[in-house]
């Protein structure tokens, strides 16, 4: 028996072994169709959520703010108007009454002026703001906060330019100024300044100038009239008299001379800005209304109606009243020496009474024809010791000069104002500065 003899295998086993095999790889076919549209179904939904922007929810939109709708009303106080009629609109009696004690330490409300510029300003039809022009440096303003008033008082705010005036006299400074285009009340502030050395209305001569370096004021970009005089120089029969604006320490500003000497005195020249002399210091004169021969101690201007007058210097008033002679009239005692006496006045300025302490410059009263007179005119007189003296003839002292301490300051400053005045300068704008005394309309 060959037993290396190996029968082949039938088919049959063959099939049977082979077909487990063949069931398994067709399980995998099938799973892999299964797994693979989901493994790419998913890959696609990861890509689509990492690109595609994330949604916000919206915010919702605020209501538009309404517009708060301004208004400016600007007027002028008129003769009988009071804060009450103005403001009656907006508040009650008890509110109107407690405003008013609340600017008496300010700026009692009483004291409107008539003529004086006012800006009423409203935020849809109710009150917000009160503005009343004091005078052309300050203003008061009153606004409400909550339950309470604020009351303050400001410099206004002005802007300014500061330019060189020049001209030549062929009349009068009134004439000269005007002439330039300036107006006629920087004439009146030129004569304030040299007031104490010359008088405008006896030493006048043609062919004298001046010069000026002057603040022009802008409100709003509307001229607004003029600031300080800076510097000045006028030339008066030949001589030059020079004028710079300086403050001394914790004096007031005022006007000196090229050497720190003061300009002013103890008495100006004359207690009338611009008129003519009528009737001189005399000790017979024919009067015109009584028709006799008598003494004139005295000199007579002749100006019009209502022209300013002035006090020629610092004062107390002794007396005040109306005589048949002298009609109105005011009295001053200067001091133990000089006395003044202003006659035949139409009527006295604001604040003027007996025993009142007035200042050089201060108006006292007004031109007029009162008493025995034939028309406008001021009838002026001095005493020296109770004795008439000529205004004229009086050399009156000077003022303190520029202390030592600030004398080489105020030479440096004096020749940078001089340049400015003798060379053609560049216009300057600046913020305007709280006035200081000297300031000018």
């Amino acid at each position: 028996m060959n037993f290396d003899f190996q029968p082949p295998k039938s088919s049959a086993t063959i099939h049977r072994r082979s077909a487990p095999r063949t069931r398994i790889w067709l399980l995998l076919v099938l799973l892999a169709l299964l797994l693979v549209p989901l493994f790419l179904r998913h890959s696609a939904t990861s890509t689509e959520a990492n690109t595609a922007a994330p949604e916000t929810p919206q915010a919702p939109q605020a209501p538009p703010v309404p517009e708060i709708r301004k208004e400016i009303i600007k007027g002028t106080i008129a003769q009988g108007d009071t804060a009450t009629g103005l403001l009656s609109e907006f508040f009650s009696a008890a509110e109107l009454l407690e405003m008013s004690q609340q600017c008496k330490p300010v700026f009692p409300l009483s004291r409107l002026s008539a003529g004086q510029p006012y800006r009423l300003c409203l935020s849809d039809d109710a009150f917000e703001r009160f503005e009343y022009d004091i005078d052309r440096d300050e203003q008061l303003i009153i606004s409400r906060e909550a339950e309470n008033f604020s009351i303050k008082k400001i410099p206004i705010p002005y802007t300014t330019e500061v330019a060189r005036v020049r001209g030549t006299i062929d009349s009068s400074l009134f004439e000269a100024v005007t002439s330039t285009g300036e107006s006629d009340v920087l004439a009146m502030n030129l004569a304030d300044i040299f007031a104490w050395d010359v008088d405008f209305i006896l030493d006048i001569r043609q062919g004298d100038s001046f010069q000026a370096l002057v603040e022009k004021r802008y409100r709003e970009g509307q001229p607004a009239g003029y600031g300080r005089i800076l510097a000045a120089e006028f030339t008066n029969r030949g001589t030059t008299f020079q004028a710079f604006l300086y403050q001394d320490g914790d004096h007031h500003a005022d006007y000196y001379d090229a050497d720190g000497q003061s300009l002013r005195k103890t008495f100006l020249k004359a207690p009338l800005s611009f008129s003519r002399i009528s009737s001189g210091f005399t000790t017979r004169r024919f009067h015109p209304i009584t028709k006799t021969w008598k003494a004139h101690p005295a000199i007579d201007y002749a100006a019009p109606t209502g022209t300013p007058i002035k006090s020629v210097g610092d004062g107390v008033i002794i007396r005040k009243g109306y005589t048949k002679g002298n009609g109105n009239y005011v009295k001053i005692r200067h001091n133990s020496s000089y006395e003044t006496i202003y006659l035949h006045m139409k009527g006295f300025a604001k604040n003027i009474g007996q025993g009142k302490r007035v200042a050089q410059g201060q108006t006292i009263g007004y031109v007029g024809s009162t008493g025995l007179a034939t028309g406008p005119h001021l009838c002026f007189r001095m005493y020296k010791n109770g004795s008439p003296v000529n205004p004229q003839r009086v050399k009156a002292p000077a003022a303190q000069p520029v202390t030592k301490a600030n004398l080489a300051d105020f030479t440096v400053h004096a020749e940078a104002l001089m340049t400015q005045l003798t060379d053609q300068p560049k216009i300057q704008t600046a913020k305007a500065q709280p006035a200081a005394s000297t300031s000018s309309q």
